[in-house]
């Protein structure tokens, strides 16, 4: 994906910088970016779904996966009965989906991105993709739709009201592939924490990769090199941005106890360091 925009961070001040790029609207007087961020550990992950990793004919069996849950899942942890709230309440719970998580907050992402111990050797990205500007591509109806909420990003009941089910869906991306991001139900604390939301591609069998690569001016990466990892990591947890907040109960809170009193990078990186040596064939 190196066709698109990639800026490599060279300090904390200019991760941060260029994180808040471009969130001027002077319309509204306000700094409101128009971007929405994902983390991801290691530079080199691409965009796909849950279902896209499935393998085999996934898009073939979203259905009978979507149908299945929707006939064992307790209908008390789902407000209504429709195709968006068992997707999203799916995505929520690991079904594999074509939904891809995203946040409003680029220092949420940011966290995501540096997290995992595992990949304190590797370099990490932010993705950023603008959903103003990809919903421009929408059919009249869905931008009239939105424009008649007052809204840049769809809700619930919306979707209900314009895409009500799969077939909908599908039949939306006959005419072209088309990207959208909406608001999931607040289901638990967690999702409200991690400024949440979805995108949804109209045909389950692409990655946005692919799409995005047929839209390089709304999407941009940002580099998080190795090197800068450490102190990225330390900050975000300052500003309290880790797992005990953003992923409220006894599991976010052990996370967080285990990183945060675990060796620090510099330290992961020696310790690393003197495995690989001493497991070289000399």
């Amino acid at each position: 994906m190196n066709e698109h925009r990639t800026s490599v961070a060279e300090s904390w001040e200019h991760l941060c910088s260029l994180l808040f790029e471009e969130s001027w609207q002077p319309s509204l007087g306000r700094f409101r970016s128009h971007y929405v961020y994902k983390g991801l550990t290691n530079a080199s992950y691409g965009l796909t779904t849950s279902l896209n990793r499935l393998g085999g004919d996934y898009a073939a069996v979203e259905r009978h996966l979507l149908r299945n849950f929707r006939k064992y899942a307790q209908r008390s942890d789902i407000g209504s009965d429709s195709l968006w709230s068992w997707l999203a309440l799916g995505q929520h719970h690991g079904l594999p989906t074509r939904l891809l998580d995203w946040t409003y907050s680029p220092f949420v992402a940011l966290h995501f991105a540096t997290d995992s111990t595992h990949y304190q050797g590797e370099d990490s990205i932010v993705c950023c993709v603008d959903f103003v500007q990809a919903h421009q591509l929408l059919p009249s109806k869905l931008r009239r739709a939105l424009q008649e909420e007052g809204s840049d990003v769809w809700t619930l009941e919306m979707l209900n009201s314009e895409i009500p089910s799969l077939e909908a869906l599908n039949e939306l991306g006959t005419r072209g592939d088309l990207l959208m991001f909406f608001e999931p139900p607040s289901v638990d604390q967690r999702i409200v924490n991690q400024y949440a939301l979805f995108s949804v591609l109209t045909d389950p069998s692409i990655c946005l990769d692919e799409w995005l690569r047929d839209h390089p001016e709304m999407f941009k990466r940002i580099l998080v090199p190795a090197s800068l990892r450490p102190e990225v990591r330390d900050k975000l947890d300052q500003a309290n941005i880790n797992e005990r907040v953003l992923f409220p109960g006894l599991d976010g809170l052990c996370a967080w106890l285990k990183r945060h009193y675990g060796p620090s990078g510099a330290v992961l990186e020696e310790v690393n360091t003197q495995v690989d040596d001493f497991v070289s064939p000399h």
